[in-house]
């Protein structure tokens, strides 16, 4: 079952943010899309199943930013 989460990104302010915010998470398995916004703050990230969130916080650990959460 296809999942696609937005989450809340901290530290993003240009296009080599989102590059690097996109690079870390297509890493994870069962990734298929991601798409970051450093302008809203977001990351949206498609997947084949849903993604256990510590992953996804250690993707973004990992380029250097911080993950909030959830996107409301």
């Amino acid at each position: 079952m296809a999942s696609t989460i937005t989450y809340t990104v901290t530290g993003m302010s240009c296009g080599h943010c989102e590059k690097s915010v996109s690079s870390e998470l297509s890493a994870i398995a069962g990734v298929l899309d991601v798409a970051a916004d450093a302008k809203a703050g977001t990351v949206t990230v498609s997947s084949e199943q849903p993604l256990e969130e510590s992953a996804v916080r250690a993707a973004i650990d990992e380029a250097g930013y911080e993950l909030v959460g959830q996107a409301a």
